[in-house]
This record gives structure tokens, sequence and C-alpha cells, in this order.
């Protein structure tokens, strides 16, 4: 089973909000003991931060749902419920996050340490203190804590390389990254034996390090969806500098200048800017075979190499280290993706399915959400903020009608013009 995994599906879902607590004081020697319920604690958020240390999304291919815990509830003698614990998940660095319904991007958490809110946590409800008032005395009612809602999402990883290694299938990628770092991948004498991208850390010197990523081999086509390479075509984008690695000593397939038209091909078929890229033409297995017989077109190829004897490897990473240098040095400091998500502003109706009326409005649910409805106490003053926040304005604006169901939340109930 493949330890690689760059596309998933997240649901997340923020803790729920603590309930306030309807109490009232009772003291010797106090005639009139006034209420002092507290207020319920918030729910915790659920963050997801790029770490450079988690390298796939492995972690939730089988295991989807990532939840906050709830805050706690308020007590009696003004004591306040306890937030709820934030959950940090942790995703590689280039994830980028889409909403699974729209498809609409809302982070890309490119580099190390960047953070997303991606379901914060329920308003904690008020307790019975809060709604003392000259007009109430005695309020026996509280608010339930706000209840969340699980959001799907989708996570999509980029790989973060300063050089991506790019070729046919058997060109000796496999083999040069485990040559030139640690990375050890699966090396066979078969056709698509790497069917995962892999990393390496090359290091020169103390002033000389960079990552290289193997990638599955391109065919003719892949652009379209051919062969296994297409899946990984995006983890080029952000790669600084393409190595297009040619096989010299297949005399059986393309010839190496055919492999360079086919792989330029299908990179600008996917992205243009791709091909503008810094980039070394190298050729591989040089040592089977002698310039001569690369064929009657030749290799267009900066460098001739061979990682089973290490001819040219010294000079390959050299050229490469300083293209990656130019390269670091030329893009601008990268800006990290902010999502703006302010809370909808008015009151919205719409219309459902079944005839009933919606109304889309936070803080009109949160008017609704007490405790008990059916208390007398709780309901003026639910009637009063949503009187308030305009709800009835609103719904005599859309054409509701006497007696028609009207819903906020999962609160129902009958809409009447004394309301």
């Amino acid at each position: 089973m493949s330890n690689f995994v760059d596309e998933c599906n997240l649901c997340v879902r923020g803790g729920d909000g603590g309930a306030g607590s309807v109490s009232f004081r009772r003291e010797a020697h106090v005639p009139r003991g006034g209420p002092d319920g507290g207020d319920g604690g918030d729910g915790g958020d659920v963050w997801l931060e790029a770490d450079r240390n988690v390298a796939s999304l492995l972690a939730f291919r089988d295991h989807p749902h990532r939840i906050a815990t709830s805050g706690t509830h308020g007590q009696g003698s003004g004591r306040h419920g306890k937030r709820g614990v934030d959950s940090e998940v942790k995703v590689p660095e280039g994830t980028m996050i889409h909403d699974l319904d729209t498809g609409e991007l809302l982070a890309d958490l490119a580099n190390h340490g960047d953070r997303w809110l991606a379901a914060p946590g329920g308003l904690g409800g008020k307790g019975n203190a809060r709604f003392l008032s000259n007009r109430r005395r005695a309020p026996a009612f509280a608010e339930q804590g706000e209840k969340m809602r699980d959001q799907w999402l989708r996570l999509e990883l980029k790989l973060l390389a300063d050089v991506a290694l790019v070729g046919f299938p058997s060109a000796g990628k496999s083999t040069l990254i485990s040559v030139i770092s640690a990375a050890r991948p699966k090396i066979a004498d078969y056709p698509f034996t790497t069917l995962e991208p892999n990393l390496g850390v090359v290091r020169l010197d103390d002033e000389n390090e960079f990552v290289v990523a193997d990638l599955p081999g391109l065919i003719e086509g892949a652009s379209e969806g051919h062969g296994l390479g297409h899946r990984f075509l995006r983890h080029t984008e952000r790669a600084r500098v393409l190595v297009y690695l040619l096989n010299l000593a297949d005399v059986d397939g393309p010839s190496p200048r055919r492999q360079l038209e086919v792989l330029r091909h299908e990179l600008s078929s996917y992205r243009p800017d791709l091909i503008r890229r810094p980039s070394l033409i190298v050729g591989a297995k040089a040592d089977q075979l002698q310039p001569g017989d690369w064929g009657d077109e030749g290799a267009p190829v900066d460098l001739a190499i061979s990682s089973i004897n290490r001819q040219g490897i010294t000079e390959l990473l050299w050229r490469l280290a300083t293209l990656v240098k130019e390269a670091r040095a030329a893009e601008p400091e990268r800006e990290r993706f902010v999502i703006h998500r302010p809370e909808p502003a008015g009151v919205i109706i719409a219309r459902g399915d079944d005839g009933s009326w919606r109304v889309m409005s936070r803080q009109a649910e949160r008017a609704v959400a007490l405790s008990d409805i059916t208390n007398a106490g709780a309901l003026a003053y639910a009637q009063g903020r949503l009187d308030r926040l305009g709800v009835n304005k609103a719904l005599r604006k859309a054409g509701v009608a006497e007696g028609d169901t009207v819903r906020i939340g999962t609160f129902a109930f009958e809409y009447q013009e004394d309301l």
C-alpha cells in the first residue's frame, strides 16, 4: 500500500459551545437572591498548519474527521464554562485547501508554519445572569451553546521542491535521486516502477543544499490523462528548476531529441509557464553507450551522466546548486494566502423546496437557541431580538403569508403577523 497520498477529503467541525446555566443565589440572610448562572465556554477551533515534517496526506485517508472539543457548561455562582481545546491538524507544506462542494480555493499553506482556521468553535450560551434587567428581575432561562456543523474540504498537495526530475519511464530518475541523496525509492528494470513522488535532500556544503523530487515517468499524452505521470504533473508547479532526464541508452524507444520534445510538450500543455523555468537537459545512462551511439539525431544535452559510475554527477550537482540559488534570489518573497470570511451582513430569506421559508442568519439562529423556547420569558426575549435583527421586516418583504412555516436553524414555527 502506498505511503504517499497527495489528494484527500477532510471533514472538520469546531467544538460546540457550552450551555449557559440557570441558577439563583440561595444564601442565608439574603432575602432576594438574584440570578447567578454562568456562561458556557466557547467550543475549540480546528486549525490546519503546514509542517515540513509531514510528507503526505496519508493520515487523512482512513481517518478523515477532525473535531475540536466542546466548551463546558456554565454553573451557578457565576462560574463560567471552560473553552474547548483547539484541534491542531498538521499538513504538508504546499497543501491547497478547497471547498469540497464548490471547489473554491480557501487556503494555500505553502510555507512551514502557515496556519488557517478551518472550523471555528461555537459560541457558548449566556447564563441567566446575563438576562437580568429592570423589566426582567428573575430570568428563568439561559442560552444553549452554539451547535456546529461538519464542513467537507478537499486537500491537494503540491510538493515544494527546488529541483524536479522529469523524464520517460525508466529514464533513471529513481537511480539518480538514490545516488545524490538519502532517498531510497523502489528501483526496478521495468517501466512505471515509480508510483509516487520521492523527495531527497542534496547537501554539497553548509551553503548549498536543495531538495530534489523524483516524479513518476511521463509519456506522450500525460497532460491528457495517459499513463501514470499525469497525476503528478502538478508537483512540477512549485519546482524552481527542472531537469529533463533523457535516456541515452534506449535504442528501441524514442530518441533523446524526441524524448525532450514530448516532455516539453506535456509540461507546456499542462501549464505553459513551466517550460520557461530554469532547466538542465541531462542525458542519463551514458555509461552504456558511446556518444556516437546516441542516434542519428544526436542528443541535445547540457550534460551526460551515469548514476552507476557517478560520471558527471559532481558537475551536475554544482550546476543545479547554482541554478537553485539564482532562482531563489530572483523569486519574490512568497506571500501567505489569506482568506477573509466576514459574517454575512443582514438577514437572508430563502424559500425551501417544501414551501417553507428559511431565515439564514447566525445571529437569528442564536436568538432562538434558548434552553426552553416554551418558556414565556425566553420566548419574549427571542421575539424581541429577532425584531431588532430585522427578521420580521425581512419576512414581510419576502412575502411570507400568515400560517406559512418559517425555519431558523433547527427551530420551526408558524408565522403570525403579531410576532
